[in-house]
């Protein structure tokens, strides 16, 4: 018994944030790897379906100029939720740097990934890329449709949309 309990803080870290995003942009292609960095460069083609991911997003409407009120309430999801395993630069923490991940992946892979954690790492080759980078899971951290979103535009605001 005594080792389970030992070992339960290890267990916790270890399935702690293994990224939102970081990868090729949602181009459906192949990464590779910049191991200095977490990042990755696309190589080849993959089915274009794969670029939303596995999950309710299908179609997200995204209007060209950022929507602040949404973006303020993203900023307030990021620093409870997301801040402790992302920063908001390229630099990998836990989980991969948000600097440009707007221009690397669609909405729909971004609010799928978010709501979606466990079965985008079980089927989605993208998400299957950035777990071997990053080597842990992101823990579903149980946002809804609506924070997915909001996190997204925060991510558009952190993208230079304006």
């Amino acid at each position: 018994m005594k080792k389970i309990i030992y070992s339960l803080p290890l267990l916790i870290v270890m399935s702690a944030c293994g990224g939102t995003d970081n990868g090729n942009g949602g181009t459906g292609t192949e990464p590779t790897s910049n191991a200095a960095t977490g990042t990755e460069s696309t190589a080849t083609a993959q089915d274009p379906a794969s670029k939303k991911g596995i999950g309710k997003f299908t179609d997200v409407k995204i209007a060209p100029t950022m929507d602040a009120a949404m973006s303020d309430a993203g900023i307030k999801i990021y620093d409870v939720k997301c801040a402790s395993c992302h920063k908001l630069t390229d630099e990998r923490l836990v989980g991969p740097g948000w600097k440009g991940v707007t221009e690397r992946r669609t909405p729909e892979w971004v609010m799928n990934f978010s709501t979606n954690v466990d079965e985008m790492l079980t089927k989605d080759p993208e998400a299957q890329a950035l777990l071997e980078i990053c080597l842990v899971r992101m823990p579903n951290q149980n946002l809804s449709d609506d924070d997915a979103r909001h996190i997204y535009e925060f991510m558009r605001k952190n993208d230079g949309v304006k």
